[in-house]
């Protein structure tokens, strides 16, 4: 028999067999979890060096501040959005349905959301004009 075959002998008001890939996940948690414990803190210590930042520049003025003043802005900006979305990642990788067909996607999701901390910070770094 089919995965897709029908229980009963007249096949109407019967469901299809439920294959493994409609199994549900009993470690579905896991990886989640992991993404979740290592992309927090990671956001955090960036939001704090992030905010630490402008101290670099406090012996800045003329020119040198105003060029950093300027980059900072736009790389602040970058990072608080950079963070929103490997926060919205990191909440869709515990949203997906805890059945085996969708564990590849949801270990994907669990492995972007603390890559894409690692690539905002990258980012905020590269575009802060330093003195």
């Amino acid at each position: 028999m089919s995965e897709n075959s029908h229980d009963g002998d007249s096949g109407t008001g019967s469901t299809p067999a439920a294959g493994p890939a409609h199994a549900p996940d009993r470690r579905a948690w896991v990886a989640p979890l992991i993404s979740t414990v290592v992309t927090l803190p990671l956001g955090l210590i960036a939001l704090f060096i992030g905010g630490l930042t402008p101290m670099a520049c406090d012996s800045c003025n003329g020119a040198a501040a105003d060029r950093f003043d300027a980059s900072f802005t736009i790389a602040w900006t970058v990072l608080w959005i950079g963070l929103l979305i490997a926060l919205a990642v990191l909440i869709a990788s515990w949203a997906v349905p805890h059945q085996l067909r969708h564990a590849a996607r949801r270990v994907g999701l669990a492995l972007a959301a603390p890559a894409t901390v690692v690539v905002t910070f990258v980012a905020f770094m590269a575009l802060v004009d330093w003195p």
